[in-house]
């Protein structure tokens, strides 16, 4: 795990497979940190779960990661070299799949229970997460080995050398790191 006194993250990426925490992780981490939070699914879709387009989508990242100061929470490949270039950190939640699935699967029930708005005025249903081919569930089983490869293989590359990247596997060192950061900012 890397060390709290080395930590000086400024422009920070927070990814791993959908449920893994990243969002929450991100909110966190921006009040003890008082960095501004960008959450990139909320410049991905607009009202009625409409995507908006590729250009429109890395025009809103560009412009949200252009001040000195961020964390990012998510893993768009379409706009992952504007937000890595501008990087310093990248924390990888690389959370055990059965942890995962459970937490999606409490969250899910919780927001469609509660109709909690998530971006825009988007909501889950019921139809959504269990009978549908954008089901958030079925994303996260199909997702999740893929991930773990694909930010092994960006771990090892050599195209972001000049990243530091904090990978937890487990939420109880994410907590650990978290409230360590915490008492020395």
């Amino acid at each position: 795990m890397e060390s709290v006194q080395a930590f000086s993250g400024q422009r920070i990426v927070i990814v791993g497979t959908s449920g893994s925490g990243k969002t929450f992780l991100g909110r966190k981490l921006s009040a003890r940190l008082n960095l501004p939070h960008i959450e990139l699914d909320s410049l991905h879709f607009e009202a009625n779960w409409k995507e908006v387009s590729t250009e429109v989508f890395r025009n809103r990242v560009a412009d949200a990661v252009a001040p000195e100061r961020w964390i990012v929470d998510g893993n768009y490949s379409k706009a992952r070299d504007i937000v890595w270039n501008r990087a310093d950190t990248v924390i990888w939640l690389d959370y055990p799949l059965r942890l995962i699935f459970r937490r999606v699967l409490g969250r899910t029930a919780r927001r469609i229970l509660y109709r909690e708005e998530l971006w825009h005025g988007n909501r889950e249903t019921a139809r959504k997460a269990l009978f549908s081919h954008d089901s958030i569930l079925l994303w996260v089983l199909t997702s999740y080995r893929r991930n773990r490869r694909k930010y092994a293989r960006l771990q090892a590359d050599a195209t972001y050398p000049s990243l530091l990247w904090i990978r937890f596997r487990m939420p109880q060192q994410t907590a650990a790191w978290l409230e360590a950061i915490g008492s020395n900012h």
